[in-house]
């Protein structure tokens, strides 16, 4: 399938494995999706930044950077950046289309159905997306697939309106009149407000007015904080919205300004937020920010695992305000016509952003149209292998590597590169098409998929390395296994006692060479220990701390996805004392911390015992305690 990317500030329509439905989520066929000509254009100009412009915008990042040189050193740490700075970005982030699949458990969408998409890095510019059940609203009769690609911008705009808490004939400022201002102009409308439009440009400005503002002004032209003041009879407003985006401070101060005393400035626009005393503590205003789509927004527990909110207690959640924006567009109390004023088919997507980003007068709303609804060319996009390099390897263990997260990035991938007369990269897997694809550009793989079949039915995979989250990896070893392929299974092996014995089972049947991901067993420190203790006459008592630093507990190695860090990283220690020791465990004692606050897990902070057979004893305390607080009230970190 295509889609578009930046990097290092250009754009490319890229070629990239589609993806493949998944639980919970539902596979669209993309109609439309909307470019945002606040927050795109913003994210092509910064990808086009220097290294060290970046680094003064963010210095945040400065200080990671720094940590990774001291525990990395410096070729890994200028090899990370390089990556970084290397990798393509997608862009995009409201679309609809026509369903194709749904995953499971999903009852409510079926193929066919017309869905908008939500979501940055999900509701991609792409022909393909793969979208959670929760981001995603089936459109409205009456509703075009044109209109109905805006959602993300209305679900924006109407948070915005939610935040502000307004009452019936209240007046509303709207401080930005670009496409968010112009839709939110429209939804105050809607809720029975009188709305007062601020812009820099004369034709925002007339546009507002048509489409329902009872005011609006350009700053340039009159004194906005006179005639406001004269318009509310010397109150000011109610309230404020500020959907512009701006470095600088000014519009929040000019927000306070305008306000009335107890009134609200709510900050949906990216602003500088530096604040002026006065007169926000005379006024005594209410200063809120609006986060994007609404309640769930950020909240993988939400968007990605499909938990909804109460409605009693969470009326409007953000797929709820999805689902009300494209209801008043369907009945005409938002229009789009003159909003919405450019489309592009997605072959002249370059055109598009050329225009938003040279013209005097930049188009409010631009669309890329797609082909779709075509069976054949369907097919095509949904291709899940993308071949990069047509080449045949004999001489060499040819591999490939399943999951290409950071770990893989980090370490096996370029170990395997310095092993190089040893191994051929045949292929790189991710669920993701782009990072599947970014990952075996960066490390020469013949071909990049989204699918772990492509791999298991191809001739020329001799190997797989697999180092995909936990709770896949019993499950794509025994499918490799029965597939023939020699098999480096990242740790841990199961989560579970059932998937274990399942997996013993299949590899004692096919046989092919197995391997679990313990790297301790392999230091020239441990080699030496257990060469000294080898001849030993009694057995050994061994006492190795583990503090592995703090994790939350909404952090995926926690999860079902992780099985909690005992068994995701405390498995490499119990490994160790198994090489060293060399005989069979005949018992197993733990004892955990009982926390005090929530935070502290009680499974993350354990000590257990090991008796053998030859009668040694090996005991780890593995400590993974964030912040404390001593009595005196100083905090500290043991991590």
């Amino acid at each position: 399938m295509r889609q578009v990317l930046i990097r290092k500030g250009q754009l490319l329509l890229a070629n990239v494995p589609s993806p493949l439905v998944e639980p919970g989520s539902v596979l669209v066929e993309v109609a439309y999706s909307l470019i945002s000509t606040g927050t795109e254009l913003s994210s092509v100009q910064s990808s086009g930044q220097s290294l060290v412009k970046k680094a003064l915008e963010q210095p945040e990042k400065i200080r990671k950077l720094w940590d990774h040189l001291r525990s990395q050193g410096i070729q890994k740490t200028i090899a990370k950046v390089q990556g970084q700075l290397d990798l393509a970005s997608p862009l995009g982030y409201s679309c609809s289309g026509i369903v194709i699949q749904v995953g499971k458990d999903i009852t409510d969408i079926r193929p066919g159905d017309r869905v908008a998409c939500a979501g940055a890095g999900i509701a991609n510019h792409a022909e393909i997306v793969l979208v959670p059940r929760n981001l995603t609203v089936k459109v409205p009769d009456g509703c075009t697939l044109q209109d109905a690609a805006s959602m993300t911008l209305g679900a924006i705009a109407m948070q915005g309106v939610r935040r502000a808490d307004l009452r019936l004939g209240e007046v509303v400022a709207v401080i930005g009149l670009g496409l968010l201002g112009q839709i939110t102009v429209q939804l105050l409308k809607a809720a029975g407000c009188k709305v007062i439009g601020v812009d820099l440009s004369e034709r925002r400005v007339s546009l507002a007015k048509h489409l329902g503002a009872d005011a609006a002004f350009c700053p340039t032209e009159i004194n906005i904080i006179n005639e406001i003041r004269h318009m509310t009879g010397d109150h000011g407003v109610d309230a404020t919205i500020i959907t512009a985006a701006s470095t600088g401070n000014a519009l929040v101060q000019q927000a306070m300004e305008i306000t009335r005393k107890k009134g609200r400035v709510v900050i949906v626009g990216a602003v500088g937020l530096g604040l002026n005393r006065s007169p926000f503590y005379e006024k005594e205003i209410d200063f809120l920010i609006s986060c994007s789509y609404g309640p769930g927004r950020y909240d993988d527990q939400y968007e990605k695992k499909g938990a909804d909110y109460p409605f009693a207690y969470v009326r409007w959640t953000e797929n709820r305000n999805m689902q009300e924006y494209l209801h008043l567009v369907t009945d005409g109390k938002v229009q789009l016509s003159r909003i919405l004023e450019r489309e592009y088919e997605l072959s002249d997507v370059s055109k598009a952003y050329e225009e938003l980003q040279s013209g005097t007068e930049k188009p409010l709303g631009v669309l890329l149209r797609y082909p779709f609804e075509d069976k054949d060319a369907q097919i095509q996009k949904l291709g899940t292998r993308l071949v990069l390099h047509d080449r045949t390897e004999n001489g060499r263990i040819r591999i490939a590597v399943i999951g290409a997260g950071s770990f893989a990035r980090g370490m096996h991938l370029p170990n395997l590169q310095k092993l190089s007369d040893l191994y051929h990269i045949r292929a790189i897997v991710s669920s993701t098409g782009l990072n599947a694809k970014t990952t075996a550009e960066q490390f020469g793989a013949d071909y990049a998929s989204t699918n772990y079949q492509d791999v298991l039915d191809d001739p020329q995979v001799d190997a797989v390395l697999i180092c995909t989250r936990h709770n896949l990896h019993a499950q794509q070893a025994m499918r490799a296994a029965r597939a023939g392929k020699a098999i480096l299974l990242e740790k841990p092996m199961a989560l579970n006692q059932d998937e274990l014995d399942q997996l013993t089972a299949v590899l004692q049947e096919t046989g092919v060479p197995f391997m679990v991901g313990f790297n301790r067993r392999y230091s020239p420190a441990a080699q030496r220990i257990r060469e000294i203790v080898s001849q030993r006459s009694n057995p050994l008592m061994i006492l190795y701390r583990m503090n592995a630093g703090y994790l939350p507990a909404d952090h995926w190695t926690q999860t079902e996805e992780g099985g909690g860090r005992m068994i995701g990283e405390a498995c490499h220690i119990f490994d160790l004392f198994q090489y060293v020791v060399g005989a069979p465990v005949v018992e197993v004692n733990s004892t955990a911390i009982t926390p005090q606050t929530g935070h502290i897990l009680a499974g993350d902070n354990v000590t257990v015992t090991l008796r053998y057979a030859d009668g040694s004893v090996a005991t780890t305390p593995i400590y993974r305690i964030g912040i404390f607080r001593f009595k005196q009230g100083i905090y500290g970190n043991l991590c």
